[in-house]
């Protein structure tokens, strides 16, 4: 046995996402006699010719055997020989995509419905997209209805090359594409016979063999606290669900935000002491001492998870209502509640070209990016690092609907923010700034920007006042080892130092300074150098490398208030 697996079926509407769960119930014989027979006959009745509905073992509700469309998400449990199963299928209309995201929420795989007749539609990358916010890592992009494309190899590979686009626009970690007729049953429980050309697996058998363990960081604990627990005056354990690594009697561990550190004296496991406890059990923790903690709370043998009040979040917005900047919610953030307002909208993401938009508002089924400020500080994290830590919900107040759901993408604390950023790797800089020079006063003045963070896709200022960069460049960002490719004024991508190769463009810092860079020889000897660096001849080093005057000048003013 593989283990349980938890998948999502979605798509557009009438892609065929319950008939094709419903094939693999029948075929693989999950079914009992009564639910067979029940079937037969509801199909015998229903609007397909009485051939069999299998879409009728997931659509449960009236309403939605009436439209022939999936409104609720229905969850079916079924076992095979090789693995146990959790399936959700959800809506594939674009009003209940509020819907479709909390089937997201819980899944390690999607399996996603691409109809072979219209191939890949905005539904489908808008909830290929919101799976991949959700931390879903492993696709399945089910090419339906080949048996209405006469089984075309051509149109297969034409939509197969469509979906690779959208998963390097995305970044998918794991992606198989299978073409399948869920009314037919080709290649979804056993070969198609209809398509020799097909040589990959048939959609059950990936899913019973499909790897979705992810490597856990047993180094680190931590763990949300959910409730104090006093039954009476000599006990106070604190009850909640290890999230990451594992926990022993006599461990020192750091209760956060109070940043007090106490041992475990006690771990109760249900009613039973334990010696230990690892990630994924619910238990209870004593300690030697008492300490400041209450539910939202964490408990961690590691004291570098951030604590702040600010963040940056990718959201779907859910409401009927707009989002816009200034209006305040209840924010649920791992076991946390408390106020938080929205401080300003970065900008929304066309869900076609990845575009980011400049936006004042946002409406339902939109993804945006903002900044979000709570009204205390709290334990937050990157979803990419600790997602418990790093998910969250909007929840309006005077409604108490559900409103957002988003992912925390980097944590705004009181340093500096980063000038360029993707996942893990960042830079400062002044590159975009200004330089004035008051001549009256002989003081030379770098003027900053809004703290804007640029991303990849972002456009870039290349001529302000004090500068002007061509629309192609590098930027060698040599103290952090990260590369920013500009082309054609926007950030085409932000790199590790380590792959950066020299591709005949103009070089440039992070100051805006032009590098004596022109080959690959004089990259190498720049690294080179750098490396081998004496401290105090830095300056050097600069002197050496750094041309000032080359795009960048000094603008002459008597008023720097105004500027």
């Amino acid at each position: 046995m593989s283990g349980l697996l938890k998948f999502i079926t979605c798509g557009s509407v009438d892609d065929g996402k319950s008939t094709l769960i419903g094939h693999i119930l029948y075929d693989s014989k999950l079914l009992y006699a009564d639910q067979k027979e029940a079937l037969l006959l509801d199909s015998k009745v229903g609007s397909r010719g009485g051939e069999i509905d299998y879409s009728l073992l997931l659509d449960g509700l009236m309403a939605e055997r009436e439209q022939g469309i999936t409104i609720d998400v229905a969850y079916r449990y079924f076992t095979t020989d090789n693995r146990s199963f959790i399936v959700a299928d959800t809506p594939g209309h674009e009003e209940y995509t509020r819907n479709m995201a909390v089937g997201a929420s819980f899944a390690q795989l999607a399996v996603v419905m691409v109809d072979a007749k219209q191939g890949v539609l905005v539904q489908t990358r808008r909830h290929s997209r919101i799976c991949n916010l959700m931390g879903i890592r492993h696709f399945v992009f089910a090419v339906n209805k080949m048996d209405l494309v006469d089984y075309s190899e051509q149109r297969f590979r034409d939509i197969e090359k469509d979906i690779h686009e959208l998963s390097e626009q995305l970044g998918l970690y794991d992606v198989v594409v299978i073409p399948v007729s869920a009314t037919e049953g080709d290649n979804v429980t056993r070969k198609s016979p209809n398509m020799p050309w097909y040589h990959g697996p048939v959609l059950l058998s990936h899913l019973e063999t499909v790897d979705v363990a992810e490597n856990e960081n047993d180094s680190i604990f931590y763990m949300p606290v959910q409730r104090v627990c006093r039954p009476n005056h000599e006990f106070r354990g604190f009850q909640g669900q290890i999230e990451a690594g594992q926990i022993h009697t006599g461990q020192t561990i750091t209760t956060l935000p109070s940043n007090e550190t106490a041992t475990v004296k006690a771990i109760l496991v249900g009613d039973k002491e334990a010696a230990s406890a690892f990630a994924g059990q619910a238990v209870t923790l004593q300690l030697d001492r008492e300490v400041d903690v209450s539910r939202g709370c964490v408990l961690t043998d590691e004291g570098q998870l951030a604590i702040s009040r600010n963040i940056t979040t990718t959201l779907l917005w859910m409401d009927d209502d707009r989002l816009t900047v200034g209006k305040e919610y209840l924010v649920k953030l791992g076991t946390k509640k408390l106020p938080g307002i929205i401080k300003s909208i970065d900008y929304k993401i066309d869900v076609n070209t990845a575009e980011h938009l400049k936006a004042e508002y946002i409406v339902k089924n939109e993804l945006a990016v903002c900044r979000l400020e709570f009204s205390e500080k709290l334990v937050v994290d990157a979803f990419k690092k600790n997602k418990t830590l790093g998910e969250l919900i909007l929840i309006d107040r005077v409604t108490h609907m559900t409103s957002a759901c988003g992912v925390v993408e980097r944590v705004d604390t009181d340093e500096e923010k980063p000038y360029f950023e993707k996942d893990e790797l960042h830079t400062g800089g002044y590159i975009f700034e200004e330089f004035y020079f008051n001549l009256q006063n002989a003081f030379l003045s770098k003027v900053n920007t809004e703290g804007k963070t640029y991303h990849v896709g972002d456009s870039v200022p290349v001529e302000g006042d004090s500068f002007k960069y061509p629309d192609c460049f590098d930027i060698i960002a040599i103290d952090d080892n990260v590369v920013i490719l500009i082309r054609d004024r926007k950030v085409q991508d932000i790199i590790p130092l380590s792959t950066y190769q020299y591709m005949g463009l103009p070089v440039l810092d992070e100051r805006g300074f032009a590098l004596r860079i022109k080959g690959t020889a004089d990259l190498d000897n720049f690294l080179f150098e750098y490396r081998n660096l004496d401290k105090e001849k830095r300056l050097e080093f600069h002197n050496k490398w750094s041309h000032f005057e080359t795009y960048r000048r000094i603008v002459c003013t008597d008023n720097f208030w105004m500027i």
